[in-house]
């Protein structure tokens, strides 16, 4: 069974692959030929994953999924949150986004956060919506060289390593993400037939 998702992130979908079941087979936008960038201007980040799912239903009208996912941190009122990807500016540069985190912190012992991950799958023209959550804290420095993103300054509830410093196996266990797709999945193996 195919389903397209609605990203160009090919860590991203790589990673989602990993956990699907083998008769699920992901399609990113670049697969399609579809390079437009996807805007992602919601308040939330249910908003922006129902947006970005919406669009390409209405675009490809195929069954479709798409993801959104921030890093909340507590002392930072929630920031960044669902401007995560651009946080220090239009370039989505990791590295960037990770320094000013960093720097925002600096000196606060309120290290706390967690990583929500929102999906909204079309199936068959209905709307539903997945969420994962893993609490942890952010990192004085960054360490590690796996994943993407936050990856390098997160550190799940119970462990002393990064999310970076984890091989993807490992990260998958306890991940928001993976914890989203899993209800994703738990709601492909209640369909008739697959």
């Amino acid at each position: 069974m195919k389903l397209i998702f609605a990203s160009h992130n090919a860590h991203k979908a790589s990673e989602i692959q990993s956990i699907l079941p083998s008769w699920i087979e992901i399609k990113t936008l670049s697969d399609l030929n579809y390079l437009e960038e996807i805007p992602e201007n919601e308040a939330t980040i249910e908003g922006n994953s129902q947006f970005k799912a919406r669009f390409v239903q209405d675009k490809f009208e195929q069954n479709c999924f798409a993801d959104d996912t921030g890093l909340e941190i507590l002392a930072l009122d929630k920031r960044p949150g669902v401007h995560s990807a651009r946080y220090a500016g239009e370039q989505r540069d990791s590295n960037d986004n990770m320094n000013k985190v960093l720097m925002e912190l600096e000196g606060n012992s309120d290290r706390s956060a967690q990583f929500k991950t929102v999906i909204t799958l079309f199936w068959e023209g209905v709307e539903h919506q997945f969420e994962g959550i893993v609490k942890g804290h952010i990192a004085s420095v960054k360490t590690g060289t796996e994943g993407f993103g936050y990856d390098p300054i997160f550190i799940p509830e119970g462990e002393s390593r990064s999310f970076a410093e984890m091989t993807l196996s490992e990260k998958n266990k306890f991940s928001h993400r993976a914890r989203a797709i899993e209800k994703l999945i738990s709601f492909f193996n209640t369909l008739p037939s697959h």
